[in-house]
């Protein structure tokens, strides 16, 4: 059990997900307690940590009192929520908040849902782990060809959204924006995919996001 005043964050570099919330942090610069979670050795799976999260999966926020928290959309609300005078990333009007909920869906199920699905059933490492989770699954290689068709199209509607907003949600930087900012780091290094040249102003937007210092969270 955490029984320190401040929240302790389990995750690891390795982990796109983690990410997610080292950039959120990074981007209210709120400094947590991190600790690291092996996924190489398979650590995720251990007694110990199938106590803090049975579903074995990174990152998990756990609290002082104990509670643990373990997905990332979770976990920004808490932090949001816990620390309300860092700047905010999900919104501030009842507008607002819905579009960021709204394009931060739209970009984690339309883009880093396929390239996590491309990468889990195609990585060698990753057979009979195709899910992440406590369960088991094969890999079912075709699933990874969906995915590239998948990853074109995102790139393609991102691409005209963000030629008439300088954010994916607007006007305000948000956690829409990290996790198209994920997803497309994700692409590259995990299946090879990268924005297409005629993407310009998705390209635009990833320069000036990639350029944030949060960004190498």
């Amino acid at each position: 059990m955490n029984t320190t005043a401040a929240p302790i964050l389990y995750e690891s570099k390795a982990s796109p997900n983690a990410r997610r919330v080292r950039i959120f942090l990074a981007e209210k610069d709120l400094k947590i307690p991190t600790l690291a979670v092996d996924l190489g050795a398979k650590e995720q799976f251990s007694e110990a940590y199938s106590a803090i999260n049975p579903r074995k999966q990174v990152p998990t926020l756990v609290l002082a009192n104990g509670a643990s928290i373990g997905e990332v959309t979770a976990i920004w609300r808490y932090l949001e929520d816990a620390y309300p005078d860092a700047v905010p990333l999900l919104g501030t009007t009842p507008e607002t908040k819905a579009l960021v909920t709204m394009w931060e869906r739209r970009a984690e199920l339309d883009g880093f849902a396929p390239v996590m699905e491309g990468v889990r059933n195609t990585v060698e490492g990753l057979k009979g782990r195709a899910l992440s989770g406590p369960h088991a699954y094969e890999q079912i290689p075709e699933i990874a060809e969906r995915s590239k068709l998948r990853i074109s199209n995102f790139f393609a509607d991102f691409e005209l959204r963000l030629r008439v907003v300088p954010f994916v949600a607007g006007d305000e930087f948000s956690v829409a924006d990290i996790t198209t900012l994920v997803t497309i780091d994700f692409a590259s290094g995990g299946m090879g995919v990268t924005i297409p040249e005629e993407c310009t102003a998705l390209k635009a937007w990833y320069s000036k996001v990639s350029s944030r210092p949060a960004s190498k969270a």
